[in-house]
């Protein structure tokens, strides 16, 4: 009996407890809601505000202050503390940024390390100021700066033929953007228990090397080595979405730390309409794919020789660590062999518009400077297929370009159907030991349905067209029979086409107007196979490419038959 009391009055006990827990942690919920809107709003409040809330002299003297004097008492509070701020920092950007030297150090050189380091005495200037975010979970600051530094910056290069040369950094001046995130809010002070930094927006790097009782130029490609290899160091260590997390109060702040969240697959499938670059003959493109400007998370596609509309259909994979303001960007090259590869244009892609686990199909301008947005020549387009895929749904997605023991996800997919196995367990794991390489064999159905508004090709205003269908990969073509006089012809046909690699094959069909001692191009269709292989069956339209006028109506589908094959 007296268990049973006992049992009783614990459980009692032990939901008191845990109803005082609950009611503590709502309490200090709505604590760190109401601290958190209480920021923001002070964040937002004007000096017009202020005055209905607060008598004038109890105002520290700036908040009277226009915008531009605020931000003048802010820069002569940082004149006073800069001293300090110059020995914190240096030791920091030491720590920090003198291993990630090491690690671009070009080929040329054995070492590269810092040798003396200190900011100068002039602090920078603060240029504006901004909230990004303000919620219960922390605040996120922006500050605009701009800094011409005397500071006093030695690097101690040595070469693999023994030669110590020491260089300064000399002349450097900086504009651009630091994020400041304070998160997470406490209810004790300074009320937040970590501070994140990161540059988030380089507007302008510049800087001089001299060689210390020497001349740089003696050394060639010496002086331009370095200066890619700072300029990655800062890339890699302070640009966002990279962040050093600073502790205030003890605690554990790993979810504030830099963590990719999905995977972008990009390919890029073609250019059209390229500006020639060279004298003789057509331009020789290729393509420079990245989301981070760093040579080792850098794509490059192969060259097409003599080529204004190249056709790469190259597949690249890319980490994506912040979609909402990380960007793709496409710069497209003319390879001129020994000498510097000439720009011929650039395009980029804004990550956050991504539809997660849909594939975007899309044309882009090529202009000649990303910054420079007001480019009215025309350099060309680029066509990619994108496909963004967060870590969190990718059981959720089917990846057609995502490798598992060298296979996509569509392939795994269609491989644990056939097997009975769901996607991802550990048996169909155990099935794939052996390292396999799976191709995405199948029959892909092409039924050329009509056209529409065609050009006219012949002096009556009319045109006899017909339409050649070829696999690139596989150089399997059919074609459809001729349609005389007419811009809007309907073939209906079906064609079938066994296609070995579906992920990298392209259907590309050509229209002719048909004459009697010959043929005239009135224009193409370029298609990848990526979507019909993940939808199976659709029908679209598609305007013909290097034509005025007009469009084809097909109907795909797909009919999968993997195979297998060890290596």
């Amino acid at each position: 009996m007296g268990f049973l009391v006992g049992l009783v009055l614990g459980i009692v006990v032990g939901i008191g407890l845990i109803m005082a827990f609950a009611k503590s942690e709502n309490s200090r919920s709505k604590q760190r809601s109401a601290l958190a809107a209480t920021i923001a709003g002070f964040a937002r409040m004007t000096v017009e505000d202020s005055r209905k809330i607060l008598p004038a002299d109890v105002y520290p003297s700036w908040v009277v202050f226009s915008r531009q004097q605020k931000l003048k008492w802010l820069n002569q509070e940082l004149v006073k503390i800069w001293p300090y701020v110059d020995k914190a920092a240096s030791e920091l950007i030491r720590a920090s940024v003198e291993p990630t030297l090491e690690q671009y150090r070009p080929v040329i050189l054995a070492s590269l390390k810092f040798s003396k380091l200190t900011l100068g005495t002039v602090a920078p200037q603060f240029t504006g100021i901004s909230i990004i975010e303000a919620d219960d979970s922390g605040i996120v600051m922006e500050l605009e700066m701009n800094w011409d530094a005397n500071s006093s910056i030695i690097l101690d290069i040595k070469t693999h033929i023994g030669v110590a040369l020491p260089i300064q950094v000399k002349n450097l001046s900086f504009t651009g953007v630091f994020r400041l995130i304070f998160k997470p809010l406490v209810d004790q002070l300074p009320c937040f228990g970590a501070v994140c930094f990161s540059l988030r927006e380089k507007k302008k790097l510049d800087f001089k090397l001299k060689v210390i009782g020497g001349d740089l130029s003696s050394l060639p490609g010496v002086s331009d080595a370095i200066e890619a290899t700072i300029h990655n160091a800062i890339e890699d260590t302070l640009m966002w979405p990279v962040r050093k997390v600073i502790p205030i109060i003890p605690g554990d702040y790993s979810d504030l730390e830099l963590k990719p969240v999905g995977t972008l697959e990009v390919k890029l499938v073609q250019a059209r309409d390229l500006t020639n670059k060279d004298l003789i003959g057509k331009s020789d493109p290729f393509a420079v794919v990245y989301i981070r400007p760093l040579p080792d998370k850098m794509k490059k596609t192969k060259t097409i020789n003599n080529d204004l509309s190249p056709i790469w259909n190259e597949h690249f994979e890319f980490i994506v660590e912040d979609v909402s303001t990380q960007h793709l960007t496409v710069k497209i090259y003319d390879d001129e062999g020994l000498q510097a590869a000439e720009l011929i244009g650039c395009a980029q892609f804004t990550l956050k518009d991504l539809v997660p686990g849909k594939v975007k199909d899309i044309w882009v301008k090529l202009v000649k400077d990303l910054e420079i947005q007001r480019d009215t020549k025309d350099r060309g387009q680029v066509h990619v297929e994108l496909l963004y895929v967060p870590f969190n749904m990718t059981n959720e997605i089917s990846n057609p370009f995502d490798k598992d023991y060298s296979m996509t996800s569509l392939e795994r997919t269609i491989n644990n159907s056939q097997n009975g196995t769901p996607n991802g367990s550990s048996q169909g794991n155990k099935t794939l030991s052996r390292k396999k390489e799976v191709i995405t064999r199948g029959v892909l159905s092409v039924t050329v349905v009509s056209a529409e508004d065609l050009p006219a090709m012949d002096i009556t205003g009319k045109s006899d067209p017909y339409v050649v269908l070829n696999m690139k990969k596989s150089k399997t073509k059919h074609k459809t029979r001729v349609v005389n006089e007419s811009l809007n012809p309907t073939w209906d046909q079906t064609f079938d086409f066994v296609v070995e690699d579906g992920l990298h094959d392209m259907l590309i069909l050509e229209v002719y107007d048909h004459d009697t001692f010959g043929k005239d191009y009135m224009g193409r269709c370029i298609l990848t196979l990526t979507r019909v292989i993940l939808e199976e069956d659709y029908r679209e339209s598609f305007p013909l490419e290097g034509a005025k006028s007009g469009k084809l109506n097909l109907h795909l589908k797909w009919s999968p038959q993997p195979i297998y094959r060890d290596f």
